[in-house]
């Protein structure tokens, strides 16, 4: 019974966190700074494991890791089509499962659910809640993947390659 209380207390902060963001997909709330792209990559970049060297990065922070890369003809594309499949987020659907990782080399949290390799950086700057619970940051987390699933726009490519 608990896990279903948890569950509808989730659903609904996920519904209330989907009208914190204007048309232009950046968040209203003046207490809530939205983060420049350098800010993102420089944050993504401590909290993926450097053993991980292939990756996109996203708008809004969803960054997909790719540990076969050098199979993969176009890993933009690829991205771009995993994004669109796998990001946006659907009441009661699998994308909205997530776990919170509590970051230890910068600040903030990764989001991880469904989606092999897909995980959300989600800033304390970023939320307005100074002392945000995991349901919280998770649903945030939740509604930045949403809006790369819906609007993938690739900002930064790590390749081992290079």
């Amino acid at each position: 019974m608990k896990k279903i209380q948890v569950l509808i207390t989730a659903f609904i902060l996920f519904l209330t966190s989907c009208n914190q963001v204007d048309k232009d997909q950046k968040a209203t709330n003046s207490n809530i700074r939205i983060m420049d792209n350098s800010e993102i990559i420089k944050h993504v970049k401590l909290a993926i494991n450097p053993k991980f060297q292939d990756w996109v990065l996203f708008k809004n922070g969803t960054y997909l890791i790719f540990e076969n890369a050098d199979t993969i003809k176009s890993v933009n594309d690829e991205a771009i089509r995993q994004m669109k499949e796998f990001g946006p987020v659907f009441a009661v659907g699998p994308a909205g499962d997530f776990s919170t990782i509590h970051l230890t080399k910068t600040d903030g949290w990764i989001i991880s659910g469904h989606g092999y390799g897909m995980y959300t950086y989600v800033n304390p700057s970023e939320i307005e809640n100074k002392a945000p619970n995991d349901i919280e940051i998770g649903l945030f987390g939740r509604t930045k993947r949403d809006l790369d699933g819906k609007n993938p726009e690739i900002i930064y490519t790590s390749s081992r390659k290079k």
